[in-house]
């Protein structure tokens, strides 16, 4: 690796992976140029989908600190550098591939841990953080709901005691 231009596109990947929060490795063979641009539109935003060369992308992991990918570094490969929602960048990869059958998943890292491509398919199934997130609003909310009927009852179940007693003393009085 003794050339400039080879130097500075391993300095330029290892600054990639250690800016992404997870990084997914894909097969393109077989896509044309115009569905690998509607590709990148789709994750834009999220991620950054580039074509790469393996023994240059397996050097900047390693200088990265990222394990892993030595094995899914085999065949055309292009990797999605995700700065964004990676949950989102999962969904986008696997609803591309099923509309495109050329694009292969091949696993990926997370957070510093390797991926299978089972294990991507699965961060797609997931749902959005919006979601989770108002999911566990409402969670709570009902719970503090609860807390809240669960702490008047006693005073408004003394306060029904208290007016049937009232109404019994009412009713003696008038009998007698």
């Amino acid at each position: 690796m003794a050339r400039p231009d080879k130097a500075a596109a391993v300095a330029e990947l290892t600054e990639k992976f250690r800016g992404s929060s997870a990084v997914v490795l894909t097969e393109y063979r077989g896509l044309t140029v115009t569905q690998l641009k509607e590709l990148r539109t789709a994750l834009r935003g999220n991620a950054t989908y580039a074509v790469v060369k393996n023994t240059l992308s397996a050097i900047a992991a390693r200088d990265a600190g990222i394990e892993g990918l030595d094995d899914q570094l085999k065949g055309p490969t292009a990797i999605a550098f995700v700065d964004g929602d990676a949950v989102a960048v999962a969904k986008g990869l696997r609803d591309f591939a099923k509309a495109h059958h050329q694009l292969v998943v091949k696993g990926g890292v997370l957070d510093g841990k390797p991926l299978s491509a089972d294990d991507v398919t699965k961060l797609a199934d997931l749902e959005s953080r919006e979601v989770l997130l108002a999911k566990a609003a409402g969670a709570m909310k009902a719970k503090l709901y609860q807390a809240a009927y669960l702490f008047t009852a006693p005073a408004s179940q003394a306060v029904r005691t208290i007016d049937a007693l009232r109404d019994k003393r009412a009713t003696e009085e008038t009998a007698a």
